[in-house]
């Protein structure tokens, strides 16, 4: 912890107190020490610009949420816009195959009414 806490610049105390209120679980080792994953180093990080801004530990984990939150939405909306596309792809695909066979259809109705009758 001491390690992670001189990497952020804060306190041991601070982590200490994220970790009581439940914003970050570190992994424990089994002799107890806290390790943090980058992901969690990078949240922390954040949580302490939003104390630095004024905000109370409840209010900065709810904006830490939400952001993550709004993240993970801004990447499902992407995926889904690039399943949409490769869907529109087939659509056009599917059209145009269509009016092959229409067209294909229609020469050989021509045809066959062409025919003379026997």
């Amino acid at each position: 912890m001491g390690q992670a806490a001189e990497l952020l610049g804060v306190q041991p105390a601070f982590l200490r107190s994220l970790d009581a209120g439940d914003v970050l679980r570190p992994h424990r080792t089994s002799g107890g020490h806290r390790r943090y994953s980058r992901r969690q180093l990078s949240i922390a990080a954040r949580l302490r610009t939003l104390f630095d801004e004024g905000h109370t530990l409840t209010s900065a984990h709810r904006i830490v949420t939400l952001e993550d939150e709004l993240a993970g939405a801004g990447r499902e909306l992407r995926a889904a816009q690039s399943d949409l596309d490769d869907r529109s792809d087939e659509l056009a695909q599917t059209r145009s195959d269509l009016r092959e066979a229409e067209a294909h259809i229609a020469d050989l109705t021509r045809r066959l009414n062409s025919r003379p009758s026997s």
